[in-house]
């Protein structure tokens, strides 16, 4: 008898957990995000470096006798004595020269090693199997930030043949070292000192900043947070690097509910790309897009004169015009027509990008499309 009411406990016990967890997940947000991903700390940003230096050991892909790559080399190989004559100018097939890039990320501190990537600054067709030689990458203020070498990883492939045929895949004039940097430097930051910290929103949003400072201020049961634009969220908090990073790792994981973005319908001309985000709504319209087709052919007749009339052969145009009009029946668009439902009308009617496009632009001028319509 105590064996079964203890298995009846222990399944009531489960069965309740099992409500318990279903109530808990349909009560949570459903598009709850982390502040964290939508933005970011002021002043807590990376740092581009960038580099000249020599890439060496490729395949005859180099650069030749470029003017500017052959004083980089001088200037590389005089930092281990070795001094080249002023008349000799020495063939540069197996090298290049290249400009190297990296972002030096927040915090970081001297001996820690960054990806780096190198690309080609002149004529060398392939960076393949190259090494970049140690070279200094510099920040803004012209200070040296970290050290870069090592070996190249290319994703391209470049032949050449002899008739003056290429193949060519991806770009082989660029690649990437990763952890190809040493951090000499670290970039020293004010967030300790400063009287606030200030949350920035990646996209502007008055009703997101608002969300952001209300959860922040319920979280730490005070008034902490203030929104002042679209963008910052001010945060009174106490000095000192360890306080201020206890409070930040703490407020970045806190959940809000971003705002829904406003109506928005892109067109990119170039490609005949066309995105219309989930807020876009259409009022009652009837729209009727048709197409006409013109086409001209020419079958010009020879005409041949009659044996001996010296006369001379002539052409005669003959010309055959044919006008098509497709049936376009006249579709409408009930009240509020959510996307799904534009979708649905557009692709039923069989209509192209470029009638789409010529569609929206004919509702967004009557009125009848409440969007913002970017033409890119």
């Amino acid at each position: 008898m105590t064996v079964k009411f203890s298995l009846l406990f222990s399944y009531a016990q489960l069965v309740f957990g099992i409500l318990m967890g279903a109530a808990l997940l349909s009560s949570a947000p459903a598009s709850a995000t982390r502040i964290k991903d939508i933005g970011g700390f002021e002043g807590l940003r990376t740092n581009q470096l960038t580099g000249y230096g020599i890439v060496v050991g490729l395949a005859g892909t180099g650069d030749n006798s470029l003017e500017y790559a052959t004083q980089g080399i001088k200037g590389t190989v005089s930092r281990f004595g070795l001094t080249l004559p002023p008349a000799i100018n020495p063939s540069l097939k197996n090298a290049a020269a290249v400009i190297v890039t990296a972002e030096l990320p927040p915090f970081a501190k001297p001996g820690q090693r960054i990806d780096v990537t190198v690309s080609a600054l002149g004529k060398a067709k392939s960076l393949r199997g190259g090494t970049l030689i140690m070279m200094p990458l510099l920040g803004a203020d012209g200070q040296i930030y970290a050290m870069a070498q090592g070996n190249l990883v290319i994703g391209g492939l470049g032949v050449d043949a002899n008739d003056g045929s290429r193949t060519l895949v991806n770009t082989p004039s660029a690649g990437r070292i990763p952890g190809g940097a040493t951090v000499e430097r670290s970039v020293a930051t004010d967030f300790a000192d400063a009287p606030y910290l200030t949350f920035n929103l990646a996209e502007p949003d008055l009703t997101t900043a608002l969300r952001v400072a209300d959860a922040i201020n319920r979280k730490t049961a005070g008034q902490m947070a203030e929104a002042i634009d679209a963008v910052s969220i001010q945060i009174r908090t106490e000095p000192g690097a360890a306080q201020r990073i206890m409070q930040m790792g703490l407020i970045e994981n806190i959940e809000v509910q971003p705002a829904k973005t406003a109506a928005r319908v892109i067109v990119n001309a170039r490609t005949g790309t066309v995105v219309i985000n989930d807020m876009v709504r259409i009022t009652p319209a009837a729209v009727s897009h048709g197409k006409l087709t013109v086409k001209v052919q020419e079958s010009p007749l020879v005409v041949q004169p009659a044996p001996f009339s010296r006369g001379e052969t002539t052409i005669e145009p003959d010309s055959e015009i044919d006008v098509e009009e497709k049936a376009a029946p006249m579709f409408t668009f009930d009240r509020g027509a959510s996307l799904a439902e534009i979708v649905e009308t557009i692709n039923a009617v069989g209509a192209t990008p470029g009638d789409l496009v010529a569609i929206l632009e004919a509702l967004k001028q009557a009125g009848a499309m409440k969007a913002e319509l970017l033409i890119q």
